[in-house]
């Protein structure tokens, strides 16, 4: 078992490390979705900064190069901002609105564009692996202890963070702070701001802590992650875990002959067995659905409404801005519940095309490197996760909660060039910890 201590070495590192273990201190002051929002610029402007002093002789493990897929994010982020502009021009939504939309680009897809390059600075995966546990070992102690807490009947204390009364703040649930958080009873989010964004960030945990080398704190971070996916009773949560797990393994492992045979053989039997397959796999949604009927019903009636009003109103540059939906649809806001419908009805058929190509160009450029690279096969589950979530939460709206996964991305994504050292799948070299 690893024992090595992870200690930040520059400001980059200590700003993430501290983050990241701070998390629930932040939470409890409601500052999350202030917060990082200002790291991803600040470390964005201190890579430009970095990138503009930099000359021959800065040494080559100092030196900034941006990768391609990191462009490619920016570039993403750059097109749904004009996307914005366009639509509210076009629907002369006025200043205030306008305003109002450019915060909130500021503190989602604009994060999207900033963590990755934010992970070409000079910050060690392991030190990301090592916050990520500690963080989880928090968590498994706060669900303990709220837990118990339920099991004795403590009430729950829920506040209202004063910063809400902050202008352009957002919305409530990204201030609302509970003291307990118990499996009994109830949807759990712990440092979230809603069920379904734990089990996203719990999915996304779950592949980093993998990668920790310390075998207990390891066990911990699984368990944690796990507990939290349960509690969150999220059924995208519950079905990705297993999903990634198992079709990550494939794809990174895909050229090995044993391998190729034992997917003709399944490929085979599948093909005998596909009536029944297909009949299982309608039963087992049928029963997703049924689980939750009302959430589900919900849910598809937000779908119709956002894929009928883009066709009908909007199918270029979207309506600008989400809008209440009927009392059928307990008037929660159009295209929450799905990223690209969402997409569709706020920023047309450019914003969505833009995701879209940003998310099949990093899991190309992922999969492709993680044949050889570790960190490259984490970054591949990662997008993963997000493109099954993408179906069925707005994912947007709880970036600054998983922020830690897109600088991962960013880590990644750099992964390969020359002026980086990672461990590679088939070596038995143990990561640098010093």
């Amino acid at each position: 078992m690893s024992t090595t201590k992870i200690k930040p070495q520059n400001l980059p590192e200590t700003l993430v490390w501290y983050y990241i273990v701070g998390t629930y201190l932040i939470y409890y002051l409601g500052a999350q979705y202030l917060l990082a929002q200002l790291l991803g610029f600040f470390l964005v402007c201190y890579l430009i900064q970095q990138w503009w002093n930099q000359t021959e002789e800065t040494p080559p493990e100092e030196k900034i190069t941006i990768s391609l897929s990191a462009w490619v994010w920016i570039l993403a982020a750059l097109v749904l901002l004009g996307a914005t502009v366009v639509n509210h021009y076009n629907l002369d939504l006025g200043l205030k609105r306008f305003i109002e939309s450019l915060a909130a680009w500021s503190r989602t897809w604009a994060l999207f564009g900033l963590f990755p390059l934010a992970g070409h600075l000079n910050i060690r995966p392991q030190l990301v692996y090592r916050a990520i546990s500690i963080l989880c070992l928090q968590s498994l102690i706060i669900i303990i202890i709220g837990t118990l807490a339920g099991l004795v009947n403590i009430p729950n204390i829920t506040y209202i963070s004063p910063l809400r009364s902050l202008p352009l703040n957002g919305g409530q649930p990204q201030y609302e702070v509970d003291i307990f958080h118990t499996l009994i009873n109830s949807r759990m989010r712990l440092f979230t701001p809603w069920a379904p964004a734990l089990g996203l960030t719990s999915n996304i945990y779950f592949f980093v802590i993998l990668q920790e080398q310390n075998k207990r704190l390891r066990w911990i971070g699984i368990v944690s992650t796990i507990a939290s996916i349960v509690g969150s009773v999220s059924r995208a949560g519950m079905v990705c875990l297993p999903v990634v797990l198992l079709s990550s393994w494939v794809l990174t492992n895909f050229l090995r002959p044993w391998v190729l045979f034992i997917a003709g053989g399944i490929s085979f039997l599948a093909s005998i067995y596909l009536q029944s397959l297909i009949e299982f796999l309608t039963t087992l949604k049928d029963n997703l659905k049924k689980a939750r009927a009302g959430s589900s019903e919900a849910r598809d009636g937000l779908e119709r409404i956002a894929l009928y009003r883009w066709q009908t109103e909007a199918p270029i540059w979207g309506h600008g801005i989400s809008e209440p939906g009927p009392l059928s649809v307990g008037r929660k806001p159009i295209g929450t519940h799905h990223t690209w419908l969402g997409l569709l009805f706020t920023h047309g058929l450019v914003g969505c095309v833009a995701l879209a190509v940003a998310m099949i160009w990093s899991f190309i450029d992922l999969l492709i490197k993680s044949q050889t690279y570790k960190t490259a096969k984490l970054g591949l589950q990662i997008i993963m996760v997000l493109g099954i979530f993408s179906f069925s939460e707005h994912f947007d709206g709880s970036v600054f909660v998983f922020w830690p996964g897109l600088l991962m991305l960013g880590i990644a994504f750099r992964e390969g060039q020359s002026l980086y050292n990672f461990p590679k799948t088939q070596s038995n070299i143990q990561p640098d910890y010093q």
